[in-house]
């Protein structure tokens, strides 16, 4: 089968969180399978450019890349030499998958691609949600909802990573036909360690947002009756930083929060397998890699329910679920604290939960079923 993937930004540009790497990973899954994959991208790199061949094909991981100059540095990733090349070989491919959405680049990529007689899949990735309308440029988002994206994102295929992205979307764009199928990860092949630190430690990985909630959180440890150390390890916009560190002083916890910055790789799963618990917060989240990243390396996650994950932890007893309320979060990590018999359990076992849901193999054969629908 020839497939083609659209995204803004794909690898070495893990500044963009993670579907960059989950995108990466299904491109890499189905390649390995004997697929024809291609990848429409731009250079991308935060606020500078990726180091690259701009319109030249590059061999990434047995996938065929293609980066595409961007004439904006910022979110809209606006790239006309992308669309033209699209414009040419859309009919080329059996399936057109687009992961974003909002950016110009996707938006303009998805009306071109509807032109071919190629199926179009569109992956919102958590940008298509009453949340997401109302905070941040959310009258652009209006405007370009009401006039022509509501009717192309009728036309695609709707891709959803969890099933509360999919009703969600279904809300917005009632009767939307589409499938339910995770990100796909890759997760290192490590042993689990015990954490042995001196007080609980809880980590906050994830990039540093509004949308995170970490104003809930620090809430919350601030009227906690026991010791506890908070990792921040992401980075943010830099005055929104500063605004947390003021907040963090203001509630007098500054003291029990370390902030890391951005991490790598191999210090990612490191980090999380030395923490005690795993901690998102968030207003809006429609999957979160990390949830499953930190399961892999044996630790219990604390999430809101308003993370995409929050029924499979649920389900599985893989940890504990809040409300944005500030006595739910204090209630849960209270019951973190004291619960070490759920803890270790799921150190023992988390991973073995994992490995059978989230089965690389498995999910490629799931991607490539929907794809010949």
């Amino acid at each position: 089968m020839k497939i083609l993937h659209i995204i803004p930004a794909y690898k070495p540009a893990y500044g963009y969180g993670g579907p960059t790497e989950s995108v990466s990973r299904l491109c890499e899954g189905l390649a390995a399978n004997g697929h024809d994959v291609d990848v429409y991208t731009t250079t991308a790199n935060g606020k500078t450019e990726l180091d690259v061949i701009p319109g030249v094909v590059a061999d990434v991981e047995g996938v065929n890349v293609t980066y595409f100059k961007r004439i904006t540095g910022d979110h809209t990733h606006v790239s006309p030499s992308l669309w033209r090349r699209l414009a040419k070989t859309a009919n080329h491919y059996d399936v057109i998958h687009i992961h974003s959405w909002w950016s110009i680049l996707s938006v303009i990529a998805a009306r071109i691609a509807l032109f071919s007689k190629t199926k179009v899949i569109l992956a919102p990735r958590g940008m298509l949600s009453e949340y997401v309308f109302e905070t941040g440029n959310s009258g652009y988002k209006k405007i370009i909802h009401k006039f022509g994206g509501r009717e192309i994102l009728k036309k695609c295929v709707l891709h959803a990573t969890a099933q509360s992205e999919y009703i969600e979307c279904r809300k917005l764009i009632p009767g939307w036909e589409g499938f339910v199928l995770p990100n796909i990860l890759s997760l290192p092949d490590i042993g689990i360690k015990e954490t042995g630190n001196e007080c609980f430690t809880v980590i906050f990985m994830s990039r540093i947002h509004h949308k995170k909630g970490l104003e809930k959180l620090f809430a919350a440890i601030s009227q906690l009756s026991f010791n506890l150390k908070l990792v921040i390890a992401g980075d943010g916009d830099e005055a929104y930083v500063q605004q947390l560190k003021q907040l963090a002083d203001e509630l007098k916890i500054a003291p029990k929060i370390e902030w890391i910055g951005w991490v790598n790789r191999e210090e990612k799963f490191e980090r999380l397998n030395q923490s005690g618990l795993f901690i998102l917060t968030s207003l809006n989240e429609n999957f979160a890699n990390v949830v499953v990243e930190s399961l892999h390396m044996g630790t219990a996650v604390l999430i809101s329910e308003n993370v995409g994950l929050s029924d499979f932890v649920s389900e599985n007893n893989l940890g504990w679920i809040c409300t944005l309320d500030t006595d739910s979060i204090i209630e849960k990590l209270n019951e973190a604290y004291l619960g070490k018999q759920k803890l270790d359990y799921i150190r023992k076992h988390g991973r073995e939960i994992i490995k059978t849901t989230f089965h690389e193999q498995v999910l490629i054969t799931k991607y490539y079923e929907e794809y010949l629908k």
